[in-house]
């Protein structure tokens, strides 16, 4: 197995929100590709907040991308050169829906699309969440707080009410973590 050579690489498209940037390479059987292109993304901080009560916070909130309306854990993106993921994922736990956690841990970190996209998921987990009445959404956020008992989360992923991958991936990596006390 080898790494492709990158032969050059010029920034496409340039915007705050999104930026496109085409490669060429060179595989390792010598073809060459010229128009391969990669999204520059930030990273991600999604956080599994767990209640006293065994409830996980979720957020109920439009995706324009797909059209829906998703059922997924509180999280966002953040520039990992100015805060880690542990930080950002307290901030936008907060943000996003105004809980504050006792106990905050990194599960995982994952590649989110490694084909084409940059960034890494930052899967935190979040105990003893409580809400702190200081809930800031950003302009485009439109934001319903669902909480959800720990006992209904592997039914509600079956039945395809939750169906975002980051979300369902920390939900597996985080549930059997849980230090109820």
């Amino acid at each position: 197995m080898q790494r492709w050579k990158t032969i050059n690489s010029k920034l496409v498209f340039d915007n705050p929100w999104c930026q496109v940037r085409q490669d060429e390479v060179e595989l390792p059987n010598g073809i060459v590709l010229d128009d391969y292109f990669v999204n520059i993304r930030p990273d991600i901080a999604l956080v599994l907040a767990v209640t006293p009560k065994r409830e996980i916070v979720f957020v109920r909130q439009y995706r324009h991308g797909v059209s829906e309306i998703l059922l997924e854990l509180p999280g966002g993106s953040f520039n990992p050169q100015l805060e880690d993921g542990l930080t950002a994922a307290r901030r936008e736990l907060e943000e996003e829906t105004g809980y504050v956690a006792e106990r905050t841990n990194l599960i995982a970190t994952l590649y989110d699309n490694p084909v084409k996209d940059t960034n890494k998921i930052y899967l935190v987990l979040a105990e003893n969440a409580q809400p702190s009445g200081t809930q800031q959404l950003d302009i485009t956020e439109d934001v319903e707080i669902v909480l959800i008992p720990v006992t209904e989360v592997l039914e509600k992923i079956s039945t395809g009410e939750i169906c975002v991958c980051g979300t369902i991936a920390a939900l597996f990596l985080g549930l059997n973590l849980l230090s109820f006390e």
